[in-house]
């Protein structure tokens, strides 16, 4: 078997074609065949480069499709997977295709280079030394509730994908429950219309409504963790009464799962406190 076989995750840019590497250009020219999301969009790449290449496309519907499809290809072929933009596999389809190639012990590996989570980091002038990226904001209202929630209680850096659709309401979501908090929203990276707004969502929610063509684009929001400032100080002795009364009905583990869930205080503190009053 040819070492060179199996399958590359390629890299491509986010906007600027300068940003693909010699050693992407190479692996994409090299290889038989190219997955990608979008044939349509992947080709106008391609011709930029001045490469011809046989494109299957792939996404969340056709995965285990295509597997099938090329399965003797992973292993007599060289085969290339490349995303719209950026890095695969990064809220993009591809994660079963991985599974499998690790599975049958097919060569796997990766070309690095750009993804815009790590520029809107850099730009946003938010602490980055601890993140969590949350994919792309949801479509339903009720999905939005939650995942705002999760960042208004998060310890940590939260940076995610918004579409031009979506931009506004995510926004206002962020006024009306996190307030006194750093927000960076960065558009169309490394594009000549490439903007970061930064402040508070009031503010932000402002510019956006003001500037012509402000909600075009492609969006990355950054927003700050929690400070210790926001975290509720929460006496447990005005639980004793309560709680005193649940472990009449549940087990010492459960009425400590309950009170953390009510208080946020970790569970292990929790435990003990309740334990101190049997």
């Amino acid at each position: 078997m040819n070492n060179d076989f199996g399958l590359y995750i390629v890299a491509t840019p986010i906007g600027n074609l300068g940003d693909i590497s010699e050693r992407a250009i190479t692996t994409i020219r090299e290889g038989d065949l190219i997955i990608c999301e979008n044939p349509k969009h992947s080709l106008k790449l391609l011709n930029k480069l001045g490469i011809k290449k046989k494109l299957i496309s792939l996404h969340d519907y056709n995965e285990k499709i295509v597997i099938n499809k090329i399965a003797a290809d992973l292993i007599n072929k060289k085969c290339v997977l490349i995303s719209d933009a950026g890095s695969p596999l990064i809220s993009d389809p591809g994660f079963k295709l991985i599974q499998y190639c690790i599975k049958n012990n097919i060569k796997l590996t990766s070309i690095p280079g750009p993804s815009a989570i790590i520029p809107a980091l850099q730009l946003s002038g938010i602490p980055l030394n601890n993140f969590s990226f949350l994919g792309f904001f949801p479509k339903e209202k009720k999905g939005m509730e939650v995942f705002i929630d999760a960042i208004q209680n998060s310890k940590v850096t939260s940076v995610f994908f918004v579409s031009n659709h979506k931009i506004t309401k995510c926004i206002e979501l962020l006024e009306s429950k996190i307030v006194g908090r750093l927000v960076s929203v960065s558009k169309e990276l490394t594009k000549i219309n490439e903007k970061i707004f930064r402040g508070q969502s009031s503010g932000i929610k402002n510019i956006l409504a003001e500037t012509k063509g402000a909600k075009k684009g492609e969006f990355v929001v950054v927003v700050e963790a929690r400070s210790e400032a926001e975290i509720p100080v929460i006496d447990l002795k005005n639980y004793k009464s309560e709680v005193k009364k649940l472990l009449t009905k549940f087990s010492l583990t459960d009425v400590a799962q309950i009170v953390h869930k009510l208080t946020g205080i970790r569970k292990n503190i929790v435990y003990k406190w309740i334990l101190s009053l049997k």
